[in-house]
């Protein structure tokens, strides 16, 4: 492939850099706003190029040393070389111009990137990947782009310390197990106090794994639960210690107690927690809530948004599909002694179409979909008539595609604040208030 020189302008959603060849847009992973580069084309495509980097010719001042050591090949951080401020200019920037192009919405409408707290050391739920062959063992990640386990002997600094306390005790006792080569997965989900590993298997005696497992318990420390799934979700068993894991967050005054949340190991949690909660801080500010509102939080989870706002509302209805979170939902109603809330298991447009369709109305809704988005919901929302809609979402994309669905529907962008809820990546959060007419 032809080699070029090239200036990088800025990052792209995906994590690469971005600069032009030609006049022609070339996307540079492992880049930095700044960078002058000697590339190698990869591809070429009708309206892109991509290339990889040959030589660094004048570093970027943004650049940073990326403090771990696989770095470069791990699938998990890309922007571990970039300066944190540039990183949090480059998430607003990709907010503002994909809602821009998506939905027109005006720039001055994006706040500033809400920074996180800490920049590494962050996660409370990690997955790793294991991958056993010539009598070695390694627990990792996925390279780039590929199967291939890249071995992290010494943990991942963007993850909690007990999470890589546990998984080099689970390191330990699996090099002692018969068939490392039946153990693909493994998954570490923390609480405040408390962390559960769910092991996966796919060989032929999962009672015998079990059996292993729980008799090495007590060399897994810091590990409080242990779980062991041979398929899908319905598969996991618990083969001893926590049934669940518990983390606080703020209920609406400083006099009142911490709402205490529960989650069942294999549902679903943030991942960090102190931008957990400012998320939280955000959507009570952006709702003003006086307390006579009935609240419909859907892709409601265990209740993670919703129930902390119990106090402040009148009423709170609450839709997931995963059966398993709202029966934690409903374990942390009574948890709290909260009885103004309730919880009910159906896809979300399914829901709210019932809801509608019974002649319920809505003061406020909460969004918070996955990836995909909300699109398939929202015709049914708007049967609601809710004046406020509070969407949380994770990618720029889908919320740039259904802002623009809601437009057509009457509801217009108020405010968008980005959250980086994952430092190192180009991953995003954000939270907007849509408001009716």
């Amino acid at each position: 492939m032809s080699e070029f020189r090239i200036d990088i302008e800025k990052l792209a959603f995906g994590g690469s850099g971005i600069g032009r060849i030609n006049g022609k847009v070339c996307f540079v992973p492992f880049s930095c706003p700044g960078d002058e580069l000697l590339v190698a084309l990869t591809s070429e495509k009708r309206s892109y190029l991509t290339a990889r980097i040959v030589e660094i010719i004048i570093p970027s001042s943004d650049r940073a040393t990326p403090p771990c050591p696989l770095f470069g090949s791990c699938g998990g951080c890309s922007w571990q070389h970039i300066a944190y401020h540039r990183q949090l200019e480059a998430k607003r920037r990709i907010l503002a111009e994909t809602l821009w192009r998506g939905a027109r919405i005006a720039e001055e409408l994006i706040a500033e990137v809400l920074p996180a707290p800490g920049q590494y050391v962050y996660r409370s739920r990690v997955q790793f990947k294991v991958f056993y062959a010539g009598n070695k063992l390694q627990i990792g990640f996925f390279r780039q782009g590929s199967h291939y386990v890249e071995d992290a002997p010494g943990g991942c600094p963007v993850a909690l310390p007990v999470i890589n306390q546990a998984i080099q005790r689970l390191r330990e006792v699996l090099s002692h197990f018969n068939e490392p080569q039946s153990i693909p997965q493994i998954n570490i989900d923390c609480g405040d106090q408390g962390a559960v590993a769910i092991v996966s298997y796919i060989g032929k005696d999962p009672d015998g794994a079990a059996l292993f497992l729980e008799r090495h318990f007590t060399s897994l420390m810091p590990l409080t639960g242990l779980y062991i799934q041979t398929g899908r979700k319905s598969t996991l068993r618990k083969v001893c210690g926590d049934d669940f894991l518990v983390y606080a967050m703020p209920a609406g005054t400083a006099e009142a107690p911490p709402v205490q949340l529960a989650f069942r190991p294999g549902g679903f949690s943030q991942v960090n927690s102190s931008q957990n909660r400012a998320i939280l801080e955000h959507l009570r500010r952006l709702a003003c809530f006086d307390g006579s509102e009935r609240v419909l939080d859907l892709y409601c989870g265990n209740g993670n948004l919703s129930l902390p706002l119990a106090r402040d509302v009148a009423a709170i209805t609450g839709i997931e599909e995963f059966e398993g979170s709202i029966a934690a939902a409903i374990d942390n109603c009574r948890r709290n002694g909260i009885d103004n809330a309730d919880y009910i298991v159906a896809d979300a447009a399914g829901g709210v179409r019932r809801l509608a369709d019974n002649g319920q109305h809505y003061d406020v809704v909460i969004l918070d979909p996955p990836r995909t988005g909300a699109a398939d919901a929202l015709h049914e929302i708007c049967r609601l008539g809710p004046k406020k809609i509070v969407y949380v979402s994770c990618d720029p994309n889908t919320l740039a595609r259904d802002c623009g669905l809601l437009s057509a529907q009457g509801y217009n962008v108020r405010a968008s604040i980005p959250v980086d809820m994952f430092p190192q990546t180009y991953h995003l959060e954000s939270i907007t208030l849509l408001l009716r007419g």
